[in-house]
């Protein structure tokens, strides 16, 4: 495919590190809280848009049953290619399927619920991208989204990204940062708002993210994502002075049981059908 995401991984390898080092340790938990407040029920029609590895649509498939239906929806085929590999939940089937966010492969009015999980900030083309996603829906359908707050709130990737500047590039920094492009609560109510939805409520949450090794969650973090292959290139000694820094940082998130990191969301719901909003940023 010719369009580019922002997020594109190399290799099958380097989802498999995603799913080891970013789904298991935070993203599954903000994928679980993304599909409770999306509430999806029995016999819904549901799209996972740039599902990864489909976590929100293993989430998901329990709560529609045999009767519903879940799509999960990636660039990613490496990302597809670990998602059918994971173990299948009861209830819906999930049907896992490579496409574009900003030409969804789908009938108008084809689902009930659309949801996407830390996505939305690396599309080429957000609006369309929303627009796509009431287009798919139902006029009574609902929108479901994740996406990180502002950079400050975020001292694992704060520290990361200095690193990142220091020992790498700027270009890499910036991939990194580009995760926290739209952390603005009332730039997100806008462009959903813009797209066409109502209804928009914003709340905030934050989870506490714990892992045995902050010097080993630091390369395996960076081995999942689209900065892998630069940070495998470095000298050694340029990698080891990289993690050092993260940790001199982060000494303050980490405890005997080691890293205790803060990570804080916006998760946005909102209807199709409606010219209406309201809530809190």
């Amino acid at each position: 495919m010719s369009e580019r995401s922002g997020w594109q991984l190399a290799s099958g390898s380097v989802a498999e590190a995603y799913e080891r080092y970013i789904m298991s340790p935070f993203g599954n938990a903000w994928a679980q809280a993304l599909v409770q407040v999306a509430a999806p029920t029995e016999g819904e029609r549901v799209l996972d848009v740039a599902c990864g590895t489909g976590a929100v649509a293993r989430f998901t498939a329990p709560l529609v049953g045999p009767t519903g239906l879940v799509t999960g929806l990636d660039l990613n085929a490496g990302m597809l290619d670990i998602a059918r590999t994971m173990p299948v939940p009861k209830g819906a089937a999930i049907a896992w399927q490579e496409g574009s966010a900003i030409a969804l492969p789908f009938p108008n009015a084809s689902y009930d619920l659309v949801c996407c999980h830390q996505g939305v900030q690396f599309f080429p083309d957000r609006p369309a991208a929303l627009r796509e996603m009431l287009r798919v829906l139902t006029p009574t359908g609902r929108l479901a989204l994740g996406l990180w707050r502002r950079l400050e709130y975020q001292p694992f990737y704060a520290g990361l990204s200095e690193a990142l500047e220091r020992y790498v590039n700027r270009e890499a920094a910036a991939s990194l940062r580009a995760a926290f492009s739209l952390a603005d609560a009332d730039e997100l109510r806008a462009l959903v708002v813009g797209a066409g939805f109502g209804n928009i409520q914003i709340r905030i949450r934050s989870r506490l993210t714990r892992y045995p090794s902050l010097r080993e969650f630091v390369l395996g973090y960076l081995s999942g994502t689209p900065m892998a292959g630069a940070i495998s290139a470095l000298d050694g000694t340029i990698r080891s002075a990289m993690v050092e820094q993260v940790c001199s940082t982060l000494r303050d998130y980490v405890d005997d049981d080691g890293m205790a990191a803060p990570w804080e969301a916006h998760l946005l719901t909102a209807q199709a059908g409606s010219n209406s909003h309201s809530g809190d940023g």
